[in-house]
């Protein structure tokens, strides 16, 4: 924006000035580019001899404007994590105020109560005086004798009692109720701060107010332009120390340059060196020592498996880790399954849950390596976002929650050939129990046999194994919603994705279906913690979501709209919410044969199919076999093979009889009269119904019968019910960005080694 003239006669120096979009550093030219309140250079033009030898399309420094999402979605994570750790703080310093005023109490008490007895004894010693001076002439010589050299002591003693003094350095030592100073002789100002504490508290025990802020260490593991470290020092308010470190020295050049540009020397210190060994080395320090982080950021180009093992180590106990590996075609899909098992310790699925699959991949490689050094994780945000996933997971140093791994670790059994069921197995159990004072602890036992055969129980086809995985939840509800709650109040103009930002975490908000209630989410005090911790032992009893477009398809059918597979699941009483992995994706705690009943009664009632549009040998034949009919004269079989079978008939009569009452119940099933409490349904997997009860739904108040076989359910496609309620507006799903969109080509350096961004 230009100055007017003076003539106008108005102050133009509160007229912003125009931002140059340009710079020369050393005679080399630079164009500005700018992210939240950051702003990086890059080498423009032929000055810059790297992209003519390397092609168009490569950097000497890897940067992509695409991330911007991660970066924003970071910084905000960041901050709610550092606002909870300052209430644990603040609350942790209150109780050692408390404790210390205790332990003076105690230690006030106790010289009361000696100065008591110095005087009891002091008034014991004048009636005994008194008493020799009325002894016979011949003991009061001798006992004077004895007295008089030690004469001045009682009264010294009262004195020094009555001042409240210590008597003697010995008496002192051995007070086990004595408090030790917490500033040294002659110490004015308070002591500098405790770098020793898990989370590097910097608070004292005096209630003075601190000189310094508490300590808050970032390391930017990765950081390529040092754009992420810009930023946290920027926006992050309780950051006091950044460490910006790469392998590349043309990267730490231009991460210097950076910081000197936006004058962030004071908070940034840039490094040159391999990511793991300063890890090792911030870990080889005492533990909550001034080497250990807060929040450790790792942003490779693909994967970060190498770079977790240290990274456990390095973090300060509560500290936050945050992950991004971007090599999908590797977590999230069976080209290279040898190469993931290697990387994250597990298989990986196929179909439209792969990339779910993927983040239980990477939450189970960082789960298994943190817990090696008796480290347990916590997922507080868990997002699988275009070409890459961001993981950000809370750790404690606690071996008895690293107890918990093998019971929250599954194994997935996949039929991704055939009709795309799953069925799912936890290695280990953890049963809640009471002990004799009412404490509860955990027995861990052994897990069952596999839950499935080698063939899926509703198509036929073979089923593959998948995993193991992390199988606990992926989200903690209360940090979603501390984010969601910084959104009204950020500017739009710095933060260019909160559209986005807002509607995927409002959908994370509501992915879980063991705890679908959010009203309560906020904490009832201030002083409780705005993110508490998860329960150790919760898992996720129903993983994973499906698609009807994807069922339509085997079935050769029309597909269901969202709302009407919605409302059919409600109908019946089932749970349902989307995932914010896959637009159109529906998740459920119904099992999968009620999920195939469902599509064979879309089939029946709304988009019939012709008879010979499924062959024989495909998956949606076998699915199809199982329909309603069919299930009937399966049945009505099983019921005259019972009656034929009975050993205690005595001649053709009986026989006879058994049969016509086969044959009568049959009859009675075909017109809707006979009980269903009777029905024998064991076939295709079901519980049956001799044991089936009413079970209210929470989210729909519609009445459910559990353990009915689904051939027995009936089904409603209720459009109406099934439609998400109308709110705001959001951005669940982002489409593609721009024609180039995608991880862009790895950064090249002319310096040894290659840049790990």
């Amino acid at each position: 924006m230009g100055s007017l003239p003076p003539s106008q006669g108005i102050d133009t120096s509160t007229f912003p000035k125009e931002i140059p979009s340009e710079v020369w550093y050393f005679g080399k030219r630079y164009k500005i580019a700018r992210e939240g309140t950051a702003e990086i250079l890059e080498l423009q033009g032929a000055e810059d001899p790297a992209p003519a030898r390397n092609g168009p399309n490569s950097q000497s420094v890897f940067y992509n404007p695409i991330q911007q999402y991660n970066r924003d979605l970071s910084v905000l994570a960041i901050r709610a994590f550092g606002d909870d750790l300052a209430i644990t703080r603040r609350a942790r310093h209150q109780r050692r105020l408390e404790q210390l005023a205790k332990g003076q109490q105690r230690v006030k008490k106790r010289k009361r109560d000696h100065t008591e007895g110095t005087q009891e004894k002091e008034n014991s010693a004048s009636k005994d005086t008194k008493n020799w001076e009325v002894t016979p002439a011949t003991s009061v010589g001798s006992l004077a004798a004895t007295t008089n050299g030690n004469e001045e002591r009682p009264s010294q003693k009262a004195r020094l009692s009555e001042n409240g003094e210590n008597h003697t350095n010995a008496q002192t030592q051995e007070d086990p109720l004595a408090v030790p100073s917490l500033t040294e002789p002659g110490e004015t100002g308070m002591r500098e701060a405790d770098d020793r504490s898990p989370l590097g508290d910097e608070e004292t025990k005096t209630g003075r107010t601190p000189a310094k802020p508490p300590a808050f260490r970032i390391l930017d593991a990765l950081s390529a332009t040092g754009l992420r470290a810009l930023r946290y020092a920027k926006e992050i308010p309780m950051a006091t120390s950044i460490i910006a470190n790469d392998l590349s020295h043309s990267a730490t050049a231009s991460i210097k340059r950076n910081i000197e540009h936006n004058n962030l020397a004071d908070k940034i210190t840039p490094t040159t060196g391999d990511a793991i060994e300063h890890m090792h080395r911030a870990a080889s320090r005492m533990s909550g020592g001034p080497g250990q982080y807060h929040v450790i950021d790792l942003d490779p180009y693909g994967t970060a498996a190498p770079f977790l093992d240290a990274a456990v180590q390095a973090i300060a106990d509560g500290g936050l880790l945050c992950v991004t590996c971007t090599d999908a075609g590797v977590f999230a899909s069976l080209g290279y399954l040898e190469k993931t098992y290697s990387q994250y310790g597990g298989l990986p699925l196929k179909g439209a849950h792969a990339h779910e699959g993927g983040l239980r991949l990477i939450l189970h490689a960082i789960a298994t390596c943190a817990a090696r050094y008796g480290i347990a994780i916590e997922p507080l945000l868990s997002l699988s976002i275009d070409f890459y996933v961001r993981v950000f997971v809370r750790v404690h140093r606690s071996p008895a929650e690293v107890k918990f791994l093998a019971s929250k670790t599954m194994i997935v059994y996949n039929c991704d050939a055939g009709c795309g069921a799953w069925s799912t197995q936890y290695l280990a159990r953890a049963k809640e129990k009471k002990a004799k004072n009412g404490d509860t602890f955990y027995n861990f036992t052994s897990a069952l046999a596999p839950s499935t055969t080698t063939h899926c129980e509703h198509c036929g086809f073979k089923m593959h194994h998948a995993g193991p995985m992390w199988g606990g939840p992926l989200h903690n509800p209360y940090f979603i919603q501390s984010i969601l709650d910084m959104l009204p109040s950020l500017d739009k103009s710095t933060y260019g994705t909160i559209a986005r930002l807002e509607g995927m975490l409002s959908i994370a908000l509501h992915e879980t279906l063991e705890d679908p209630t959010i009203s309560d989410l906020r904490p009832a005090s201030p002083l409780d913690r705005p993110v508490p911790t998860t329960n150790a032992a919760a898992r996720s009893n129903h993983p994973f979501f499906f698609l009807p477009s994807t069922l339509s398809r085997v079935l050769h059918c029309i597909s269901p709209s969202d709302a009407a597979v919605r409302g059919a699941l409600l109908g019946l009483g089932y749970r349902v919410t989307r995932s914010h992995t896959k637009a159109g994706s529906i998740a459920t705690d119904a099992p999968w044969s009620v999920i195939w009943e469902i599509m064979r009664e879309w089939v029946r009632q709304k988009s019939p199919i012709r008879t010979n549009s499924l062959s024989e040998g495909v998956a949606g034949w076998g699915i199809m076999q199982k329909d309603r009919s069919r299930m009937r004269v399966v049945r009505a079989q099983k019921q005259l093979r019972v009656a034929l079978e009975k050993s205690y008939l005595d001649g053709l009569d009986g026989l006879k009889t058994e049969i016509e009452a086969a044959l009568y119940r049959i009859s009675k099933a075909e017109e809707g009269q006979v009980d269903e409490m009777e029905a024998d349904t064991s076939d295709d997997g079901g519980v049956g119904l001799k044991n089936s009860t009413m079970k209210s739904g929470k989210d729909t108040g519609v009445r459910k019968r559990t353990g009915s076989h689904p051939s027995m359910l009936e089904i409603v496609f209720d459009e109406e019910l099934g439609k998400e309620p109308q709110g705001k507006r959001m951005v669940r799903y982002q489409p593609n960005p721009r024609p180039d969109w995608g991880p862009m080509n790895k950064a090249k350096s002319d310096h040894q080694g290659i840049i790990n961004v």
